[in-house]
């Protein structure tokens, strides 16, 4: 059966309503360069709609059989109390970007630091530095047509901006904390642009939560353009709700000797697509993508991720872990790219999954694609049960089966968040890491780590035999 008998035709066309209201309104507010960029998006839309399994990336997505007709696209917002969350994250100083319902929360929308780094409001960069917004927008390359990408480029009304002047170290990490209320199922487009000049180093904490049990749509797309010798940090934290749908493009422009470290941790969400797409431009260009989905129930959780070495003498490193429960689904599509001329490549790609239940299902497919003869480039996938041996082994040293899955569970995670450079950060996703284990698939009161109290506990087992 055609995919595209499913998908809702009346949304599509409210979409492309509210995208000619909206370029009527936005007529001299944009600039030209803006304003272009959504007259052909808001065309590409209506030429292709939203994409369909007869795609390949979206064969397995299930994100697009659940497209709802009550999505409401809207500018007004609610009123909202700040008040209302906190950052749980204990002496852990940064600057603090909050977006409620994809604008800006805050007061000074848009504000400079004493060392010229710019952040706040992407809307407010383009109108108060026109020149920068444009020279960068819509600069960074996707691989594919999607119609998710054309409806955020064409109906985006704000998201955050950050600008990092050449040869500056940002002091602080900087925090973008992304509420989520989902009042009368709203249809929310972010997109946001992060630009580090040569020499500059930046690092970017993103949290994204919803505040209700309603249903939403959160379909939010980041440039980032990473200079000459500039080095990016950034982590990725998802915690919403069964009922949210977000898809989370990036897509990154890597010049001669940068870096980029990405860590997305998926801990709760409906159904959560990463599009990960990375360019290594210039030689010397390091990138690193590390990911971890804990999903259960009826979640759905799917991970694309491109990573194109144009030149030679690049490196890249792709990790990804995920434990899944119930009726949980995931998707891993990772695809490296090495071009002709792209020798003295190293490429490395891996998925490992954890099902906890026959009812649990992964689809992967590590990809190389490969057009160099000198270069090192391997990948693999694993998808299975929790190491009988390894529970034997701790079983015999007295612990208990619920106790010894859930260390298992936990050491086959940490992999993945040890690569998290901020102690106090990786602190406390390692403690989230643990509550999310605990409260879905062990019982809290014989449990090992003893989440509610201070006191530690100790316990002999060589973690390099599990």
């Amino acid at each position: 059966m055609d995919n595209t008998d499913n998908i809702p035709e009346t949304l599509k066309r409210r979409i492309l309503d509210y995208g000619d209201e909206l370029l009527k309104r936005k007529a001299g507010e944009d600039t030209a360069k803006v304003t272009t960029l959504r007259n052909e998006a808001l065309e590409h839309f209506s030429q292709n709609g939203f994409p369909t399994r007869k795609m390949e990336r979206w064969r397995n997505s299930k994100i697009i059989d659940n497209l709802s007709e009550s999505y409401q696209l809207y500018e007004e917002q609610p009123s909202h109390d700040r008040k209302d969350f906190c950052c749980v994250i204990q002496d852990f100083d940064t600057e603090v970007i909050t977006m409620y319902n994809g604008r800006l929360a805050d007061d000074n929308i848009l504000r400079t630091l004493d060392n010229g780094i710019i952040i706040g409001s992407s809307r407010a960069a383009m109108i108060q530095h026109p020149d920068l917004f444009d020279k960068y927008f819509g600069s960074c390359r996707t691989d594919e047509d999607n119609g998710f990408y054309d409806i955020n480029t064409a109906l985006w009304q704000d998201g955050f901006f950050i600008f990092v002047p050449a040869n500056v170290t940002a002091e602080k990490p900087v925090q973008i904390i992304k509420l989520i209320d989902n009042v009368n199922n709203p249809l929310i487009q972010t997109r946001n642009l992060i630009i580090l000049e040569e020499n500059s180093n930046l690092c970017i904490v993103d949290c994204d939560d919803t505040m209700s049990n309603n249903a939403s749509l959160v379909n939010s797309f980041t440039e980032t353009v990473i200079g000459e010798n500039a080095h990016l940090e950034t982590y990725k934290l998802q915690n919403l709700n069964n009922e949210t749908v977000f898809i989370n493009s990036n897509t990154t422009k890597q010049l001669k000797d940068s870096s980029l470290m990405s860590c997305i941790i998926s801990f709760n969400g409906g159904m959560i697509r990463n599009n990960v797409h990375v360019d290594l431009d210039g030689q010397g260009a390091d990138t690193q993508v590390y990911g971890l989905y804990l999903m259960d129930k009826k979640q759905h959780i799917d991970n694309q991720i491109r990573v194109n070495h144009n030149v030679s003498d690049c490196n890249s490193n792709e990790r990804f872990k995920g434990i899944l429960d119930d009726e949980a689904t995931a998707v891993f599509n990772g695809h490296v790219y090495v071009a002709p001329d792209a020798q003295h490549t190293n490429a490395y790609q891996n998925n490992s999954n954890i099902i906890l239940t026959s009812s649990a299902k992964v689809n992967t497919m590590p990809f190389l694609e490969i057009y160099a003869d000198d270069v090192k480039c391997s990948h693999g996938s694993t998808i299975g049960q929790l190491d009988e041996e390894a529970m034997f082994y701790m079983r015999q040293r007295g612990i208990s089966k619920a106790n010894a899955r859930m260390l298992l569970m936990y050491a086959f995670a940490a992999e993945i968040s040890n690569n998290i450079k901020i102690d106090k950060l990786q602190e406390r996703i390692d403690d989230m890491i643990k509550r999310r284990l605990k409260g879905e698939l062990s019982s809290c009161d014989t449990c090992v780590f003893h989440c509610n109290t201070p006191k530690e506990y100790n316990f002999e087992i060589d973690l390099s035999k599990i």
